[in-house]
């Protein structure tokens, strides 16, 4: 039926404001042509319609609404401003005025880089020192793979598209005024404008021709990074200005002019490499070898809709773009930073080839282990080997595998190394698209050999945790972040028949015991001749970078829940059910002031915005109250996740966010990724159809669900009572038929 209302309403376009069918006659002519078509003749629906990438571009969600394809190494979108931990993404939807535009940007991140070659259609004076440009709202608007404003004072309109290794621009010069693109390549987000105007370390550019700019900038934020570049114009440039640099600035500014008349359009295509400018030379032969705009728009959005059509959902309009939004910023990373040969930079800066033609980078992995990773294994299989292939080679040149990998290069941001979870997750859901002892000799060294900033294996191993007095910050989160390492690496170790390596990492995986304290029942800073720290206060947030602390943005409260791996261990250590039960009711409840930007979307003591409580609210599950559970999803839902620019309750750290919303919407979480199990808790939309590549589909009903109808009665699969708490990874994936039955109230009987 869905195909049948896209034809006709391409066709006729008789359906009035409510979506009813106006007109009989064209129903029954169509019904009698689609009886004789075979349903691949039928319009496909396009699931970029739902997508509303400025959700999450206001406050602290950190998006950006310009043009990328997934996965994709440019993310051409608009700069409103570029120096503070607010312009992580460049762009806060309030804004009036927009410097301008560039080609890459991190998704939803909570610290600074990317950001590169900024570029701005200009007209009339030229020796300003100001070339930003005030724009209104109603002129700005933004799908998957397209993004459009108008420019007020230079009456350009500005139009972006992308492809997977070039930017494309597209300026109407409605003056045509002294028509002029100002391009500055000393440009980047910074933290003040002390580094906005130093980052840049070397920079050099060549005219090839009067139509195409290439070069090189060298610049160092969050990594140091090497940015190769070919920018292409349709039209000659007529002539060039140096603008002048600060004593510390390094990167070019230039004025580019070219002779354009009111209406006209001046194309431009930036293709980028981590290699070299020859190795962006081919990536733009390989995807834009010549111009058109709109193809290229067109493009995008089909392969948008190859990706979000892979999920079929019914629910309400700002459910659905809730929905497919979340999908679209889960699959804006990891990017592939290699050239379409396979060529890259490594973390040495040396130049290496990627196994499969595909190296990807911006691995989040503190974040993303944690659902987003998990959702790729479901949605996106097929990405799934090179991500782990990707990070093996990391670790082969780095010595271990990528705690937050951007552009190729290790920044150490956070704690623990969490893409030992995703690398054995993977090899637990039964990938094998990459080779499986170098895998695990990444993961070995990981964990057992200790490297810069982050890891001390000498002090974990001597005392069973990280001591507070020997650990510069974050002992506490450090050690229980480690602890799951620990079992994802004797997990995967079980499984290849590594008998020795499974038992010492399964003893390691029990360190979180040492530093749960039996009086507080807190997860706690412990000193190295065994002793607590003191004074101790469970609602004291910690933050390596401004409070310093024990705990990882965060606080004893949050993580003292964080035993992804052994919650039944856990609810011993709180001495039962009970008591395990009762300390949770008062996380929710009990009052946390914060004023830390990374620790917020707060529900009590529970801080959604942040990854370290997200699989908590599954823990009532777990524990013999699903209710709960169920009910503080509906509230997440309800209070978190809204369908405007500030709809985030905090940055989407690369998809995480997104994919909590996701998988959770479905009525299941995976609080121990490694295991392959989802926690059931309630679905909040009342169908999915979720199509793999396998060729299977997974359908999952809500029976009876509405607002009063929050609880779940009965689950059912494949038409049979399913009785577990949990639903398997092979369960899914093999395809078929899950039921909820939903209800008003806990005790009350579901639907029929």
């Amino acid at each position: 039926m869905s195909a049948l209302k896209i034809i006709f309403v391409t066709n006729y376009g008789y359906l009035n404001k409510n979506g009813m069918i106006k007109s009989i006659r064209k129903i029954g002519y169509l019904m009698i042509v689609a009886c004789a078509l075979p349903l691949a003749a039928f319009a496909q629906e396009s699931y970029t319609q739902y997508v509303n990438p400025f959700i999450g571009a206001a406050d602290n969600g950190h998006t950006f609404p310009g043009a990328c394809v997934p996965f994709g190494l440019i993310q051409t979108s608009p700069v409103t401003g570029a120096v503070g931990w607010n312009y992580c993404s460049e762009y806060i939807y309030k804004d009036s005025r927009i410097w301008g535009f560039t080609q890459t940007h991190l998704n939803g991140t909570g610290c600074m880089d990317l950001g590169d070659i900024l570029v701005m259609p200009v007209t009339a004076d030229k020796n300003r020192k100001d070339y930003r440009s005030s724009f209104r709202k109603e002129t700005e608007s933004a799908r998957p793979g397209y993004y459009t404003v108008m420019l007020d004072e230079p009456g350009v309109k500005a139009e972006l598209t992308a492809t997977t290794h070039a930017a494309y621009h597209r300026y109407t010069y409605q003056k045509a005024d002294s028509a002029a693109v100002l391009v500055d390549l000393q440009h980047g987000p910074a933290w003040n404008e002390k580094q906005y105007h130093s980052h840049v370390l070397a920079c050099e550019v060549n005219w090839e021709n009067d139509h195409t700019l290439s070069g090189h900038i060298r610049n160092s934020v969050w990594v140091t990074k090497d940015v190769y570049f070919v920018m292409a114009f349709n039209r000659p440039m007529k002539r060039m200005k140096n603008l002048p640099l600060q004593e510390t600035e390094r990167g070019n500014k230039m004025l580019l002019s070219f002779d354009i008349k009111p209406g006209e359009t001046l194309e431009m295509k930036v293709a980028l490499s981590s290699a070299s400018v020859e190795g962006a030379e081919r990536n733009m032969q390989a995807e834009l070898p010549g111009w058109g705009f709109d193809k290229v728009v067109d493009a995008a959005d089909k392969h948008w809709n190859s990706y979000l059509s892979r999920i079929d959902v019914e629910g309400t309009p700002d459910e659905k773009t809730n929905f497919y939004t979340a999908f679209y910023h889960t699959l804006i990373q990891p990017n592939n930073i290699a050239d379409v040969d396979g060529t890259y930079r490594n973390a040495k800066h040396e130049l290496a080839k990627a196994e499969g033609g595909e190296y990807y980078s911006t691995f989040s992995c503190w974040d993303t282990y944690r659902a987003a990773h998990p959702f790729y294994t479901l949605l996106v299989p097929d990405k799934v080997d090179a991500f782990v292939r990707s990070m093996v080679a990391q670790a082969e040149v780095q010595g271990f595998l990528p705690i937050w990998a951007l552009w190729g290069q290790e920044n150490y941001c956070m704690v623990g190394n969490h893409a030992v979870s995703i690398v054995a997750e993977a090899y637990h859901k039964g990938f094998r698209g990459f080779d499986a002892e170098r895998a695990f000799a990444a993961v070995k060294n990981t964990q057992t050999v200790s490297h810069k900033l982050k890891s001390n294996w000498e002090d974990y191993m001597k005392y069973g945790y990280l001591p507070a007095d020997k650990t510069p910050a974050e002992s506490v989160s450090s050690t229980l972040e480690s602890v799951y390492d620990d079992y994802a690496a004797a997990d995967m170790a079980r499984l290849m028949g590594k008998k020795e390596d499974a038992a010492y990492f399964a003893r390691r995986a029990d360190f979180y015991k040492n530093l749960f304290d039996p009086t507080t029942k807190f997860m706690r800073p412990r000193n190295s001749d065994g002793s607590w720290k003191t004074p101790f206060n469970p609602s004291d947030l910690a933050h390596a970078e401004s409070s310093g602390g024990d705990y990882t943005e965060g606080n004893a409260w949050q993580y003292t829940w964080h035993v992804q791996h052994d919650v039944k261990g856990l609810i011993r250590l709180m001495g039962g059910e009970k008591p395990f039960l009762a300390k949770l009711d008062s996380l929710f409840t009990m009052e946390l002031k914060s004023s830390l930007a990374d620790v917020t979307g707060l529900i009590g003591q529970y801080a959604h915005g942040n990854e370290p409580s997200h699989h908590i609210t599954y823990l009532y599950a777990l524990a013999g109250r699903p209710e709960r559970t169920q009910e503080l999803v509906r509230e997440i839902f309800d209070t978190q996740y809204l369908n405007k620019p500030d709809g985030l309750c905090g940055n989407d750290d690369c998809g995480q966010m997104s994919a909590w919303y996701m998988l959770s919407a479905m009525g299941f979480y995976p609080v121990d990724p490694v295991s392959a199990q989802y926690v059931f808790g309630a679905p909040q939309m009342p169908k999915f159809a979720l199509r793999m590549p396998n060729g299977k589909t997974f359908t999952i009903e809500a029976q009876g669900l509405s607002k009063e109808n929050k609880y779940v009665d009965k689950i059912y699969l494949n038409g049979k009572l399913y009785k577990k708490n949990y639903i398997d990874h092979s369960e899914i994936v093999k395809g078929g038929k899950l039921v909820y039955i939903m209800k008003a109230s806990p005790k009350a009987k579901g639907i029929k």
